[in-house]
């Protein structure tokens, strides 16, 4: 297995992980287990987007196009 496909695989699983942390914490009664779970959500996603400025820089990632400002405030307007 290639290092491109090791990295979006890991990206991808971490990814999975952080909706589902999101998920329990949601759903979490138990302040010290809420706790818990935030700091290895919050933990996950600096790992994710450490790893993902090294799979940016390798170019096994390209980001989509930037919006432009109409795109912007179509969304905004839709969100209002």
């Amino acid at each position: 297995m290639n290092e491109k496909i090791m990295v979006n695989d890991i990206l991808s699983g971490v990814k999975s992980s952080l909706s589902t942390y999101q998920t329990a914490i949601t759903e979490t009664e138990n302040m010290e287990l809420r706790q818990t779970l935030q700091q290895i959500r919050n933990n996950d996603e600096s790992f994710q987007y450490e790893l993902f400025k090294v799979a940016q820089a390798k170019g096994y990632y390209k980001p989509a196009a930037k919006a432009t400002v109409t795109e912007i405030d179509e969304v905004k307007q839709c969100l209002q």
